[in-house]
């Protein structure tokens, strides 16, 4: 399996860690009511659950740049690189979101989206 490939199965996985920031150790969690619990949530919790909510937006996408850069045989060192980059960059948006760091997060989250666009115009050369 390539590295992009790797990345695409961590990059599914990293909802799950801003998840558990958001709900581990809170007061009030109930695990029959999460939504309701997510719900409630404030400061640093609340934007955990926006990181969590942000890594499942982004990685459709990413998933599909990846799939079809590798079926068409795009150079699989730049796939590799473009999406090992992309994990990076979400890595640090999750973190930047929770410590509500909105500009930084924002050129994070640029860089993560060039990422995508790159492994498609990989796959359209």
């Amino acid at each position: 399996m390539t590295l992009a490939f790797w990345c695409v199965l961590l990059a599914a996985l990293m909802p799950i860690v801003w998840a558990g920031c958001a709900k581990i150790g809170g007061d009030g969690f109930d695990n029959a009511r999460p939504r309701a619990y997510l719900r409630s949530l404030s400061g640093w919790r609340l934007r955990a659950h926006w990181a969590q909510e942000n890594a499942y937006e982004a990685f459709p996408p990413f998933a599909a740049a990846v799939i079809i850069a590798s079926m068409v045989k795009g150079p699989a060192a730049i796939i590799d690189i473009l999406a090992g980059v992309f994990l990076l960059t979400r890595f640090l948006h999750g973190l930047l979101y929770i410590q509500d760091r909105s500009t930084l997060r924002s050129l994070v989250w640029l860089a993560g989206f060039g990422c995508v666009v790159g492994l498609f115009l990989v796959a359209a050369s």
